[in-house]
């Protein structure tokens, strides 16, 4: 399994939506999704480069184990 990387923004938001989060809103440069069945928000920061720690922290939210994220990552 391939080390989870730094990616932008658009190409999260892309696997999120992909795995049925909806957008929520959005509050300066960061973006809220939500599914039902997930008690909290995921929030995206709109940077060029979302560091790992972001993108693990919104996993373990979410509730999606790594080999999902990367199905996902490569169809956006």
């Amino acid at each position: 399994m391939p080390r989870i990387s730094p990616v932008h923004w658009k190409k999260l938001e892309c696997v999120f939506l992909a795995l049925g989060f909806t957008f929520h809103r959005q509050q300066g440069s960061h973006r809220a999704y939500v599914k039902p069945g997930v008690k909290r928000p995921i929030i995206i920061p709109t940077y060029a480069s979302v560091d790992v720690d972001i993108i693990t922290g919104l996993l373990r939210t979410a509730g999606v184990n790594r080999e999902k994220y990367f199905q996902h990552l490569k169809k956006c």
